[in-house]
């Protein structure tokens, strides 16, 4: 089984557009959090445990982000009383301090178990089944000295797809303090780079990471993409 942790206790956007040669050398230990307390109204159910193939979605996503970090760096935060599906050992889960606190919380859980561990984290949904370890590799590349990265859209960030220093947990902290809950207000506050999503096609080509499972016809359309066509909801 995994390990489940006890709790404890000048920025803004700058934009970039990525080349091939955009790369920072130099050793990073890498970690990522999970996010998987959200409420999953929209389908109705927990999305961690949706059947995808021969797995369930949480063990999907676990699975993948290891082809990129180790998985004794991945923790995976869950709501208070959140049943979880069997994961590996070494993957720790650590607990939202109160149920639907949204993700910044959850962010902050999750920053705080890896700090001693991990110079940089990727934070991702636990609903994004079509994830590529390449994706998560190249968002690492991409910090620089910057203390967030994420993808932009033109219109949007894409926050849960991001890579974020444990530097940041006391503007988080102070942000949570005045019940800002958003991912973007920390984007907003830290030193972040901004990174067109276009520029990401050449590790992702349909950037299907960045496809989130929120309804039913998300689940199945996701199912059909990796294979799973014939698999009816909740089998």
């Amino acid at each position: 089984m995994s390990k489940e942790l006890k709790p404890e206790g000048e920025g803004g956007l700058v934009r970039v557009l990525v080349r091939s040669s955009d790369f920072f050398g130099g050793f990073m230990r890498k970690g990522a959090v999970i996010l998987c307390g959200g409420k999953s109204s929209r389908m109705g159910r927990d999305k961690a445990s949706l059947p995808f193939g021969p797995e369930l979605m949480l063990q999907r996503v676990v699975r993948l982000i290891g082809e990129s970090i180790p998985l004794e760096n991945v923790v995976v935060v869950a709501a208070p009383n959140q049943s979880l599906p069997e994961l590996p050992a070494t993957v720790s889960i650590a607990r939202d301090e109160y149920e639907f606190g949204g993700p910044l919380q959850g962010l902050s859980v999750g920053l705080r178990a890896l700090t001693d561990r991990a110079d940089a984290v990727y934070a991702t949904a636990c609903d994004v089944p079509l994830l590529s370890p390449a994706f998560v590799d190249r968002m690492f590349e991409l910090l620089g000295d910057s203390d967030a990265v994420v993808p932009f859209d033109g219109e949007h960030h894409h926050p849960l797809a991001a890579v974020y220093r444990p530097a940041l947990l006391p503007q988080i902290k102070e942000l949570l303090a005045t019940n800002s809950r958003s991912l973007r207000s920390l984007l907003a506050k830290a030193r972040s780079l901004e990174v067109a999503i276009d520029e990401l096609r050449a590790v992702d080509p349909t950037l299907a990471t960045l496809e989130n499972v929120n309804v039913e016809e998300d689940y199945l359309c996701a199912l059909a993409a990796a294979g799973h066509g014939n698999q009816l909801h909740g089998s």
